[in-house]
């Protein structure tokens, strides 16, 4: 069973900061393994790669098939159905619209003192994806992180897909064919971050690598930071759900098993001002973890790190959430845009009783990649902004000079850095004389 809190008992406060604190991340001490075999690959390269994923994937390579070639994409791909295929073009179209409206704008303009001031932003040149590989690989997961890259304009972006035992997903190829993927390489682990970052005599390095992995993957993305850029490091997937009395208990329930069953360290909470409410969505939550195909996965992650929070009202789930900060907040409630302009902390926020936090995770059309373990109060999710950097532009007129040069003058000497005050003195003086 879940933790049981009220917010009117005595001990809450207590019990809460407790839950905020709870450590869910599987995150055994692997950086020594994975230090090693980013040297490893830094010094063997390709060599180093194909060893690595004989030993880990079972899976024997060569340089040359290290990526799918196109007539093996092109097979794999007739395995889709027409339905899957369908499904996976109307998610890849909405993923492509919502993300194309996030393309930021160039400025220029003139300042009162002449000068010319603005900023320009342009794509990284290649990215890598991680999928992580095997049939469980999530086709939806290479579209929420290619399309962005694509719509950024990045002109070369490549995907890490291990296939231990050979095992492909065709939705996961197709995805790449419908994302604009230039190359798949059926690649995993610590040594296929360590590849995409410093390159190989096969594998180009890239500029920035997205995508979720095992903690090998996450430490691997954390020391190779630095050389190239990365999304974020994300745990274990998390819901917050705020309901009132006119909730559906089954629905809810549904919706919190939908985070529960990806991972036994997942975490589902419910938070509602309604006792009977939170009863019943309980109950309703172990009827249907008799019957879901992955009971076992969500069983644990509700027993050991889900909640139920009985509030005072709803303006206090509202402030509570902001403290959980969460990845996937829905509030079901009579008026829901009211209360998502009292949350300011959170990864997606999912309005009203029909907007089910699965449809985001497809279809919706916003990102699914979202910070989690409370980094949402710091950080969002992946978006084009994260394939593209932005470059200030500058350009003084000798008026523009004249006016503004002393003061920068005067700063560089209070700094002790005579170069810099002497390389605008001279034009001062050029003008002055």
């Amino acid at each position: 069973m879940p933790q049981f809190l009220n917010t009117a008992d005595a001990g809450f406060e207590t019990a809460f900061t407790a839950l905020l604190g709870m450590k869910r991340e599987d995150s055994p001490d692997v950086d020594a393994t994975v230090a090693g075999i980013i040297a490893d690959v830094r010094a063997r390269g390709d060599a180093a790669v194909i060893d690595l994923t004989t030993k880990f994937d079972r899976l024997e390579l060569t340089p040359e098939t290290l990526a799918f070639s196109a007539e093996e994409m092109a097979a794999e791909i007739t395995r889709v159905s027409p339905e899957d295929r369908a499904a996976l073009e109307l998610a890849a179209d909405r993923i492509r619209a919502y993300h194309s409206r996030q393309m930021p704008e160039d400025a220029e303009w003139q300042d009162a003192s002449g000068a010319t001031l603005g900023w320009r932003w342009t794509p990284v040149s290649a990215a890598g994806l991680y999928v992580p590989g095997g049939l469980a690989s999530y086709p939806s997961s290479v579209l929420m992180n290619a399309i962005p890259a694509k719509v950024a304009g990045v002109e070369r972006l490549v995907i890490a897909c291990p296939t231990p035992g050979g095992a492909v997903n065709p939705l996961v190829l197709l995805a790449a064919q419908l994302a604009g993927v230039d190359k798949v390489y059926r690649i995993g682990g610590a040594q296929a971050i360590a590849a995409l970052a410093y390159g190989t005599a096969t594998i180009q390095p890239v500029d920035k690598i997205t995508g979720p992995g095992n903690a090998f993957v996450a430490a691997a993305k954390r020391r190779v930071f630095g050389k190239v850029g990365i999304d974020m490091i994300a745990g274990p997937s998390e819901i917050l759900v705020i309901a009132d009395a006119g909730g559906d208990p089954d629905w809810i329930a549904l919706d919190l098993l939908s985070q529960a069953e990806h991972d036994q360290s997942a975490q589902a909470i419910l938070v509602t001002p309604d006792a009977g409410l939170a009863r019943a969505v309980t109950e309703a939550v172990e009827r249907q973890l008799q019957v879901l195909e992955r009971r076992e996965i969500a069983g644990a992650s509700w027993r050991d790190f889900g909640a139920v929070i009985v509030t005072r009202d709803l303006d206090e789930a509202a402030a509570l959430s902001n403290r959980v900060a969460p990845e996937h907040l829905e509030l079901c409630v009579a008026d829901a845009e009211a209360l998502s302009r009292k949350i300011t902390h959170a990864g997606a926020i999912f309005l009203g009783h029909w907007t089910p936090e699965a449809i985001g995770d497809y279809v919706g059309g916003p990102n699914h990649v979202l910070p989690t373990a409370r980094s949402a109060r710091f950080s969002s999710g992946l978006s084009v902004l994260d394939f593209v950097k932005r470059t200030t532009i500058a350009r003084m007129t000798p008026e523009a000079l004249a006016a503004i040069g002393p003061a920068a003058e005067r700063l560089a000497q209070s700094e002790s850095l005579q170069a810099h005050g002497l390389s605008v003195r001279a034009r001062l003086d050029r003008l002055n004389g």
